[in-house]
């Protein structure tokens, strides 16, 4: 089932299951897609999707820790649940050694040797991940690599 397809099924489904949350979390995502869809004005494939819904799992991070420095417990326990819905959309996400492991294969295939080849690095390694790791953690590890 096409990865559209599902979450209009499981949005259905947590409708008729009284689940408020992930109902509400499944159309915010619906409506993200819809609107690229019709910026873009073509649909997208399930690999654009996992993009939007990446964007959209980015998004709710950046805002909990905003509503960590606003001592929210509240919205930051709410924001982690909706991360949680989103990620099960998303491919299994990396652990931090598999990043390094690709950062180390874009190293040297690039043969990159300091921080200046940082760009390089990442025009290999983010491709290969999209979907699978967050963007800030991959950068941050490319960094540590090319310090060293």
């Amino acid at each position: 089932m096409a990865l559209k397809e599902r979450l209009q099924e499981d949005w259905k489904q947590a409708l008729k299951a009284g689940e408020k949350l992930r109902a509400n979390t499944i159309s915010m995502a619906r409506a993200a897609i819809l609107l690229v869809e019709k910026t873009d004005g073509r649909k997208l494939d399930d690999e654009e999707i996992i993009e939007v819904l990446a964007k959209e799992v980015k998004q709710r991070r950046e805002a909990m820790l905003e509503f960590e420095k606003g001592n929210r417990q509240d919205l930051v326990e709410k924001a982690q649940a909706e991360i949680e819905i989103l990620l099960s959309y998303l491919p299994q996400q990396l652990t931090e050694e598999e990043i390094t492991e690709f950062v180390h294969q874009a190293i040297n295939e690039v043969g990159a040797n300091s921080i200046k080849d940082m760009g390089k690095v990442m025009a290999v390694v983010v491709p290969k991940l999209k979907g699978r790791a967050d963007g800030k953690l991959v950068s941050q590890i490319v960094k540590q690599n090319l310090n060293n």
